[in-house]
């Protein structure tokens, strides 16, 4: 029989058998020990932490390979908005049983999205929960001295910019819960398997986090809804912003479902999960921001500008009237 006091535990066993093969750093020690050493190479460390919960974030028959890659990229997208690199993470993991059927395909997407976005595992902890499985990850950037892009720092004249497309995310969840969007699009399978794509799988901008640290004077990401996330970078900076409506970049199948009048502007704008950035770029720098827009593959639209004031964002309409959104963003509470 085996020494007791040397027998590895099912934590212990649990780690090495799913974890160990993604703590690829040096400074994670294979996992064997109480810390692990991250090397900041003479620059600053950002760090970033978000958790993602059953039936809040995630659904319970989301497959395992997506929650893992959604736990993951939902603080890259955050690493992308301050300018920072990956480096590496940590992860929490409650669990209600030890389900290899579940962890292996679990362990297998978030390995394949560490070694994708150059973000290694550094250690962690598992525990046993008996309510929803949770996921926290802290994440851990570099960026160099005194680079990185706060909310702060928005002025009057800048460009308001955003990546990507918004109100996917916030499609594909109310095609996933059965609402209105299921049953109208429900011939086309190409437009929600598309818009489930971008709620279970985020697209964190990291490719463009060089460019927003040289030219963006502010930025966040999005994560709550565009409308509100925009007000909370405006806040902190202590300005306003006009935005037109019409030119929030959507996607072929938003787009047709706004224009058909299936789903309002407050829908897509206020939604959240869209993971993109949304950030503030001086007029004399945003030619140099698109650019590297486009020789990083990341699509940016110009979406209206920064102006003096308090006052919560503004969005215009075709004839320049203001649009009443009841809501700014989505809440968890």
């Amino acid at each position: 029989m085996a020494d007791r006091q040397h027998s590895p535990s099912g934590e212990d066993s649990l780690i090495a058998r799913y974890f160990k093969p993604l703590a690829t750093d040096p400074g994670a020690f294979g996992l064997i020990d109480d810390a692990a050493v991250l090397k900041a190479l003479g620059d600053d460390i950002v760090v970033t932490t978000d958790a993602i919960v059953e039936g809040v974030h995630f659904l319970s028959d989301d497959p395992p390979d997506t929650i893992a890659r959604k736990a993951l990229r939902v603080n890259l997208s955050d690493l992308a908005a301050k300018g920072a690199t990956p480096a590496g993470f940590v992860l929490t993991l409650a669990l209600r049983d030890a389900d290899d059927s579940w962890l292996r395909p679990f362990a297998r997407g978030l390995g394949e999205d560490a070694s994708q976005f150059g973000c290694p595992l550094l250690g962690g902890d598992t525990v046993s929960t008996p309510g929803p499985l949770m996921i926290s990850i802290t994440a851990f950037g570099r960026v160099p001295e005194g680079k990185m892009v706060h909310r702060s720092g928005a002025k009057p004249g800048d460009r308001v910019v955003v990546t990507g497309t918004i109100g996917d995310a916030a499609l594909g969840l109310d095609i996933l819960t059965g609402g209105a969007v299921a049953a109208i699009l429900g011939d086309d399978a190409v437009a929600r398997e598309m818009l489930v794509g971008r709620y279970r799988v985020p697209q964190p901008r990291n490719a463009l986090a060089e460019a927003v640290r040289d030219h963006a004077s502010a930025a966040m990401d999005v994560s709550d809804g565009l409308a509100g996330d925009l007000a909370k970078l405006c806040a902190a900076s202590g300005v306003s912003a006009v935005i037109d409506a019409r030119s929030v970049p959507l996607s072929g199948a938003a787009a047709t479902l706004l224009a058909r009048g299936n789903v309002g502007l407050e829908a897509l704008v206020c939604g959240g999960d869209d993971y993109e950035i949304v950030c503030a770029v001086p007029e004399d720098r945003f030619e140099a921001f698109a650019h590297a827009a486009r020789q990083a593959g990341v699509a940016v639209a110009c979406i209206g500008t920064v102006i003096a004031g308090l006052s919560v964002p503004r969005f215009l309409d075709n004839e320049g009237e203001e649009i009443t959104l009841q809501r700014l963003s989505h809440s968890h509470f």
